[in-house]
């Protein structure tokens, strides 16, 4: 299964191990690094958004943010490109828990 690295440029925020699928989900387990104190607010507020949201606007909210840090998500094997966070992937971290779309 694959590694990522959850980056802001060079700072590591933290890993994700690939453990399974739920599609059109990847699951993996979350571990933070030395960058993720910073961001974890953030990803706490979108892991806590729930319920009907019909015009995005709450969604927009909560996902904006994180956005605007230019996060990437690299495989640590290499082979893969980069994933910019929120562009070219969704990615939801809850605790030790992630779900990576691409």
């Amino acid at each position: 299964m694959t590694q990522w690295q959850l980056l802001q440029g060079d700072v590591l925020l933290g890993e994700l191990s690939e453990y399974g699928c739920d599609q059109p989900f990847f699951l993996a387990r979350f571990a933070p690094g030395p960058g993720w104190e910073k961001v974890r607010p953030l990803f706490e507020a979108l892991a806590a958004l729930r319920g009907p949201d019909p015009d995005g606007s709450r969604t927009v909210a909560v996902v904006k943010p994180l956005l605007d840090l230019g996060l990437t998500v690299v495989p640590v094997s290499g082979g893969r490109s980069l994933l910019r966070v929120f562009k070219d992937c969704w990615l939801r971290i809850d605790g030790s828990e992630a779900r990576l779309r691409y």
